[in-house]
C-alpha cells in the first residue's frame, strides 16, 4: 500500500518536526521503504514501574492519513500491553469517528505513553503488578536487541548497553484515565467526556466483536499539526 500525496507530505513534515523537537522519553522514525510504517521507542519515565525500560512498537498509518487514524502496537513485553496486539484508544483505528486530522505522530506517541502510565484496561492492554512490570523493564533492552526488525530500524540503539534517547530530561506525560491527573474516562463506544468537560463523539463505534472500552487520551498533551 502506497501513501497518498497528502499523507506523504504530511508524514515527511512530521518526521522533520519530530527529529527537531522529540517529546520526552520518545523517539520514532519511518521505515525507509514505507513511510506509512513507523517504529517508535519509549523509555520508561522515572518513578514509574517502567523506569529503566525500553519499549519498541509500531504505528501503521492508512494511505488516507491524516484523514484516518493509525493502528498502534507495542512489541516489547511490558506488562501493560499485549505484545504485537493492536491497542484500542481514541487515536487508533478502532475509533475513526473520534480522530482529529490536526493530530500528529507526536500527539499519538505522547498520548500512548500517557495511557501506558495509567491503569486503564482496553483492548490490547493487560493487568500486571508493578513488580512484574519492573522485572520486564529490566529485561526489555535484551529482548529488543534480539529482534532483527528492531536492529534494522534502530541500529544506533541495538547496542549491548542501552542508550539514552535524544530527549530524556523533560517531564513525562501524566497518566491518562480516572486514576491519572488528566481525569479522562474511557470511551464506551458512543461519547466520552474529556478533562475539560466537553464531549468527544465517536460516531463509528468500536470494531465489531470488541467488548472492551477504548481509552480516550488526554487533550492536555495534544500537539496539533497543520497542513
Amino acid at each position: 500500500m502506497s501513501a497518498s500525496k497528502v499523507a506523504l507530505k504530511r508524514l515527511q513534515k512530521e518526521y522533520k518536526a519530530h527529529q527537531a523537537d522529540p517529546p520526552p522519553f520518545v523517539w520514532a522514525k519511518p521505515n525507509e521503504a514505507n513511510i506509512l510504517e513507523w517504529h517508535y521507542i519509549f523509555r520508561g519515565p522515572p518513578d514509574t514501574p517502567f523506569a529503566g525500560g525500553e519499549y519498541w512498537g509500531t504505528i501503521t498509518f492508512p494511505k488516507e492519513y491524516p484523514f484516518a487514524p493509525p493502528a498502534l502496537r507495542m512489541m516489547t513485553p511490558s506488562g501493560r500491553f499485549e505484545s504485537n496486539k493492536s491497542i484500542c484508544t481514541s487515536m487508533s483505528e478502532y475509533h475513526p469517528g473520534s480522530w482529529n486530522v490536526a493530530w500528529s505522530v507526536d500527539t499519538i506517541l505522547v498520548g500512548l505513553l500517557s495511557f501506558m502510565l495509567s491503569d486503564e484496561i482496553t483492548t490490547g492492554a493487560v493487568k500486571s503488578t508493578d513488580t512484574e512490570r519492573r522485572a520486564l523493564a529490566t529485561k526489555s533492552h535484551a529482548w529488543n536487541i534480539a529482534q532483527p526488525k528492531f536492529k534494522a530500524m534502530f541500529p544506533e540503539y541495538a547496542t549491548p548497553a542501552m542508550r539514552d534517547l535524544p530527549n530524556m530530561s523533560g517531564a513525562a506525560p501524566k497518566p491518562a484515565g480516572p486514576q491519572g491527573e488528566g481525569k479522562v474516562p474511557l470511551m464506551n463506544g458512543s461519547t466520552a467526556a474529556n478533562e475539560s468537560g466537553t464531549m468527544a463523539a465517536d460516531g463509528a463505534g468500536p470494531i465489531r466483536g470488541q467488548a472492551k472500552a477504548c481509552a480516550v487520551l488526554p487533550s492536555a498533551y495534544l500537539r496539533e499539526e497543520r497542513f
